[in-house]
């Protein structure tokens, strides 16, 4: 009797341990930034005076919104100055004292105090922010963002002006340390 001989592949996978085994490593770095004072001011890009009533004065609102970090023994500062005077000729003008601006309450810093009259060569204050100061975050910040100061504007209506449309141009500059 003829024997069957049966025969079984078994196919076996062999996975070397190595593989199966998981592997991680760990690296760190260091991440620096030199955090310094700075300061944006921004403003409308026109405000209109308005005469209430015959040769009364013009007068005007201007919002100034800034923000601002200053160091523990720096400050920052807002100005002012009438960068050109009003044209054409023949109406108003900033070097005769006509423009001066009260400022208002600031939302951080002090505003200027009083009435200032604006000038075609002097920086003029708006507001001072003194040390240790940021906006926005809370805490030791303002937690306003932006901040705000406002400056009213009285222009003098002189009969001597001629009649038209002037316009003059203002620079705001700010700094901080």
């Amino acid at each position: 009797m003829a024997s069957k001989i049966k025969v079984c592949r078994i196919a076996a996978l062999l996975v070397p341990i190595a593989s199966l085994a998981q592997t991680s490593a760990t690296t760190t770095q260091t991440l620096s930034a030199q955090i310094s004072p700075i300061g944006k001011v921004s403003i409308p890009a026109t405000v209109s005076l308005l005469s209430g009533s015959t040769f009364s004065a013009y007068t005007g609102t201007l919002l100034v919104s800034q923000r601002v970090r200053t160091t523990s023994s720096g400050s920052a500062s807002i100005t002012v100055t009438g960068s050109a005077e009003f044209t054409p000729a023949g109406g108003p003008t900033i070097a005769s004292g006509a423009l001066s601006y009260t400022c208002g309450s600031a939302t951080l810093g002090t505003a200027c105090s009083g009435a200032q009259t604006m000038s075609t060569s002097t920086q003029t204050p708006v507001l001072i922010v003194g040390s240790s100061a940021c906006t926005g975050g809370g805490g030791a910040c303002s937690s306003t963002d932006p901040n705000t100061v406002s400056l009213s504007f009285t222009l003098t209506n002189s009969p001597a002006y001629k009649t038209g449309s002037f316009s003059a141009h203002l620079t705001l500059v700010i700094s901080a340390t």
